[in-house]
């Protein structure tokens, strides 16, 4: 080999050599070396200029650029091996280990990552989407079958008026502490239900007026099925075979049974709106006085007094469901 060619090889391989002399940590050079990251994320490492290589006398310094230039192929290769074995597709999604932080990062399209622990903008909270009345009612809601509440009850606070001028009953709402229940829309239901047309306010008869203080006529109550056949037992009645609710006749409770409010029956299926305004006017109906019917011909409308929750068909007969005391006004 001619004697031109040992110098250039030697002083390369001399800026090298100090990783291995005394003062000049391995990992120093490596790319995990702390000197060659910055105070960026952990998957962030600063050029390879920044590196630190210590060399002998004034070939070292002569061949520095050559050696920064192996530096950085040296620290291109092995992130690229590191960030291609952190890669891998899950359900269709694209997720990449940070190196050195041990966090995922994942994103699709333009969907923001999460580096480092620190939510990314998409992993912020949405904004509640306010729902209509309508809405609400047209949802179920989550709770037990066998749920027994602690028999507490809040009174909804609020007042609202009798809208037409026929025979006038008051009445207070209770909810049952801890279902979990929107006791506001239970309060609002009951009022716009009592006072439908078709309701037991039929031709300005009668109106429903909501109080929270003073002494009501009845007590229309949301509660637990635990505590509903706790309050129906006082007046003799047994809800807990089919998870009823009931007119508590001898007190002033009207026992709406929660687990039905939030989940409906087999008998209305997906129609919970509907189910929701038999409950009020069937147990309202016991409170004014009026008992158990059934339809008499196949594919007419049960009566709103018929035990829509148990039954729609009886004796051979069809009975189609009905929410309404006055279903055609």
């Amino acid at each position: 080999m001619p004697p031109h060619a040992s110098g250039p090889r030697q002083a390369y391989v001399d800026a090298f050599d100090g990783a291995g002399r005394p003062g000049v940590a391995v990992e120093d050079v490596g790319p995990f070396s702390p000197r060659a990251r910055t105070s960026h994320p952990a998957d962030t490492y600063a050029p390879a200029a920044e590196v630190a290589v210590k060399g002998k006398g004034g070939k070292g310094r002569a061949f520095t650029g050559i050696a920064a230039a192996a530096v950085t192929t040296v620290l291109a290769v092995v992130v690229a091996g590191q960030v291609t074995q952190g890669q891998d597709d899950v359900g269709g999604v694209r997720t990449q280990t940070a190196i050195g932080s041990g966090q995922d990062v994942q994103g699709s399209g333009d969907s923001a990552a999460r580096v480092d622990g620190v939510p990314a903008a998409s992993d912020a909270p949405a904004e509640a989407t306010t729902l209509t009345y309508d809405q609400k009612m047209a949802r179920t809601y989550a709770l037990g079958a066998a749920l027994k509440g602690s028999g507490k009850f809040d009174a909804i606070r609020g007042f609202a008026k009798a809208p037409g001028a026929g025979r006038k009953y008051t009445y207070r709402v209770d909810v049952e502490q801890g279902l979990g229940l929107d006791g506001g829309l239970f309060a609002q239901a009951v009022q716009k239900t009592l006072n439908d047309r078709r309701s037991w306010a039929h031709n300005g008869g009668r109106t429903f007026e909501r109080i929270s203080s003073g002494k009501p006529d009845f007590v229309i109550t949301l509660a637990s099925p635990g505590t509903t056949a706790f309050w129906c037992a006082k007046s003799g009645l047994d809800t807990t075979e089919d998870n009823v609710s009931c007119d508590s006749a001898s007190t002033d409770r009207v026992m709406i049974n929660a687990y039905r409010w939030a989940q409906g029956s087999k008998t209305y299926g997906d129609k919970i709106y509907a189910y929701r305004q038999m409950l009020i006017n069937h147990e309202v109906g016991h409170r004014l006085g009026y008992g158990h019917v059934t339809c008499d011909k196949d594919g007419e409308l049960a009566p709103v007094m018929q035990q829509q929750t148990k039954f729609l068909d009886h004796d051979g007969i069809h009975c189609r469901a009905n929410p309404w005391p006055y279903p055609g006004s």
